[in-house]
Order: C-alpha cells, then structure tokens, then sequence
C-alpha cells in the first residue's frame, strides 16, 4: 500500500466509527466532505516518515497518529473557514463546508473531527496504552490552549497579534505534534522531534503567506488576500516579498539540519528535504501562477 493510500484508509476507518448508519445524514455527509478528497496530506506524511524512520513503530498506533493529527487539520479547516473567521467561500477546490451544508452543520462538523481525533486514539490504547498515553499529550499540547490551533485561533480575536507567537500556534505546533506523535507511536522519545516538526511549520506559513498574497486560487484551491482583508499577520506585510522569501530559504535549510539521529536517519533527511522543496518551489513560483 502506497502512502496515501495508507493515509486515506486510516482516515477512512477513524470515520467509519463516527459517520456510521446512527448518525445524522448530512452531519456524515459533511465529515465526509470535510475529510475527503484531502490536500497533500503533508502532517500525517510527516508523521508516518518519522514512524518510519525508527525500529519496532506499531503500525495501529502509527495510523492512530497521523489519521488523528489530519483529522484536527480538517477540523480547523472547517472552523477557519467559517464567516466569523475567514468567511472563505472555497477550500481545496471546492465549496468551503458551510457553504456546502450551511454554518451550523460547519460548527458541527468541525467539533466532531476534534472529538474523532481523540476517539482515534483512545482506541489505540487499546494495544499500546503507554504510546497512546504520550500520543494524547502530544497531539492535545499541538490543538489546545494556551499554544495550539485554538490559541492561533485565538489570537485573530485579538486587537493585535505577534506574528511569531501567532504562526507558530496556528501552524507550528501542529506540524511539531506530527513529528513528535510519529516517534511516540515507534515508542522512542518524542521531544527532540519537536524542532523539526516547528521548523517545517514555520516554513510552511511563510509559503502559504506568500501564496495568500501573491498566489492564484485556481491553483491553490482556495482564496487568496484573506489575510489582508481579514487584517491577519502576515510575513509578506511584516518582512516585505524579499524579507520573507529570503526567511523562507533560510528555514528551509535548517529543516533538513533538525532531523535528530535515528535508524533511518539518511532516508529521513532526502524525504525531508523533497518535501521542503516543493513549499519552496510553490512558493517561488507564485508569480507564474497569479
């Protein structure tokens, strides 16, 4: 089974024991569409190559990991789309969900991906509960308050917003969750693989915010200027299109510098580094884009 297959059959079955025939119609529906057809997949992927960069991962706990740390991408996905966040009509090439299923079937939606998230898990603690016990810390710390996805969210609710403190808990702290998540689901410690995890996330908003400006949504599947309507930080309107082009190189490099020593240390690096380059390279061609 290749990779994404792998990924979308985990993610079918975390959904399968939510969405089944008890559950209301449409709230299935809209889990569904929430879920699939996905993006790239690039957090679970991070958090299966971290698994699979080490000796003894258990594979149920390693689908655990990554269909729980997607299934809270999603999650946000639907709440920041939502008209009291980012009012986004679009996302991934379609209708946003609540301009799909209408908002109150958004809000539901996006809280039943959280709690899936988390049902996910709790059954991996079944057959490991030690790797489910830290799984659970990890991915909590990257989706809670006061330094995850609700904080970023947070802080958009605020008169003004550190751009550092704020990227990092809207996208930092969840790529930092897959790394370390992947390597409590190998049973090895987890904490190293935390700068890793941050540095790819860092790089990732400065792509996206250089997308967000300069992108086209044809090509990206979703709006673009939000931030600047919507008065968000952003590291273009912070460092100018050279500042943060040159910042993005820069983390770039060092990403590859983070991988923490393992068994599969070399593979790990060259997989790293291809995925690195692909948000380098989408970011630098957003002007043959727009």
């Amino acid at each position: 089974m290749d990779i994404s297959a792998r990924i979308d059959t985990a993610l079918c079955h975390s959904i399968e024991a939510a969405a089944g025939p008890a559950c209301p119609p449409r709230l299935s529906e809209a889990i569904q569409y929430a879920v699939f057809p996905g993006g790239h997949r690039i957090r679970p992927r991070l958090c299966l190559a971290v698994a699979n960069a080490h000796v003894g991962s258990d594979a149920y706990v390693v689908d655990a990991a990554m269909s729980s740390i997607e299934l809270l991408h999603c999650a946000s996905l639907v709440h920041d789309d939502m008209p009291c966040f980012d009012n986004a009509a679009t996302r991934r090439g379609k209708p946003a969900v609540h301009v799909a299923f209408g908002e109150p079937l958004a809000l539901l939606c996006g809280d039943a991906l959280i709690v899936l998230a988390f049902q996910t898990i709790a059954r991996a603690a079944i057959t490991a509960p030690q790797r489910a016990s830290n799984l659970l810390r990890i991915v909590s710390d990257g989706v809670g308050a006061p330094n995850g996805i609700v904080a970023g969210q947070g802080w958009e609710c605020e008169q003004e917003a550190p751009l550092k403190e704020y990227q990092r808990a809207k996208t930092g702290v969840l790529f930092a969750a897959a790394t370390m998540a992947g390597a409590a689901a190998a049973g090895v410690d987890h904490e190293p693989w935390g700068i890793l995890g941050q540095r790819i996330g860092e790089a990732y908003q400065v792509a996206d915010d250089l997308l967000d400006r300069f992108g086209d949504p044809d090509v990206i599947g979703k709006p673009v200027g939000q931030d600047v309507v919507n008065d968000r930080p952003n590291a273009v309107s912070a460092m100018g299109e050279k500042g943060a082009t040159d910042y993005l190189r820069s983390r770039i490099e060092e990403v590859v510098d983070s991988v923490p020593d393992c068994p599969g240390k070399l593979k790990l690096r060259a997989l790293i580094h291809e995925e690195a380059s692909q948000i380098l390279d989408a970011a630098l061609r957003r002007r043959a884009a727009a």
